[in-house]
């Protein structure tokens, strides 16, 4: 395992995880073949990329943390008994009701609602856009690290999905609690998740964990620049209101994606060995 860097023996360890605990959820041997047999096309993968100076390694995490999120919706339940959700319902009205956040939201009509739609439906850009701003910005040593924060922020959420199985808002309570303004982002995205989205869990968001370990990412690995990681860092806590606002995520998602999104700080920051040095060796 030498030869890989910390965020693919992490990437390596994740895929292991779901296979060890995929029989407990689904069918034993089915289950266990076809999460084995993807973590060990993930093994393979990162093995035959692992020369250090091939480019196209620092592109595989982009790949293998989609594929983690399709896997997760394996883990869908066959029956909802909606526990969860009931639970969690009673505080989002508190909070969109009884502390007017809705309102507040919408008080100078559509402008805000759009940016957070935007907000949301930028997500998937975050991580390549990223790589992005480090490598024109003569950061290229210090992708992994960077990687490592993702992939750590990304795939705890990921891995908490099976143990608490639930469905959007906007489903469990269809009709109910939802934006009053119908802008076009907010269509696209409803078009988004209605046709790529998975259905195993929404606690927690990986939304929100993912884009807030992107920001803590680009803050450590571009220290000479920190405005960019806190621009990134505020628009993830924009994405983090869009979830609870546009009803694809109970207030509760939101919250633990924030807390998850801290294991992608503590990992760039601890799991370096050598916090000035961005090659991850």
């Amino acid at each position: 395992m030498s030869r890989f860097k910390p965020h693919e023996r992490l990437l390596i360890a994740y895929f292991v995880y779901v296979a060890l605990i995929a029989p407990f959820f689904l069918h034993p041997w089915t289950a266990w073949g076809k999460a084995m047999a993807v973590a060990l096309a993930v093994f393979s993968v990162l093995w035959a990329v692992s020369r250090e100076d091939w480019w196209l390694r620092e592109w595989v995490p982009l790949f293998l943390t989609l594929a983690a999120y399709r896997e997760m919706n394996w883990f869908t339940p066959a029956v909802r008994d909606y526990r969860l959700e009931n639970a969690w319902i009673g505080w989002d009205r508190v909070l969109l009701d009884q502390w007017h956040f809705r309102a507040v939201v919408e008080s100078a009509g559509a402008l805000a609602p759009t940016y957070l739609e935007l907000c949301y439906a930028l997500v998937y850009a975050v991580a390549p856009v990223s790589i992005v701003i480090l490598l024109t910005n003569g950061a290229r040593r210090q992708i992994p690290r960077f990687w490592l924060a993702y992939v750590a922020g990304t795939l705890g959420s990921y891995a908490l999905f099976p143990y608490f199985p639930s469905d959007p808002p906007r489903v469990v309570f269809a009709g109910l609690d939802l934006p009053h303004f119908l802008t076009p982002m907010r269509q696209l995205n409803l078009w988004v998740v209605g046709h790529y989205g998975i259905h195993s869990s929404v606690f927690p968001s990986a939304h929100v964990s993912s884009t807030l370990a992107a920001a803590w990412g680009l803050l450590l690995t571009l220290p000479e620049r920190r405005w960019i990681g806190w621009a990134l860092a505020v628009y993830a806590l924009s994405v983090a209101v869009a979830t609870a606002y546009g009803r694809y995520h109970y207030a509760v998602d939101a919250v633990a994606g924030i807390v998850i999104s801290f294991l992608g700080l503590a990992g760039a920051w601890f799991g370096n060995g050598k916090r000035g040095v961005g090659n991850g060796e």
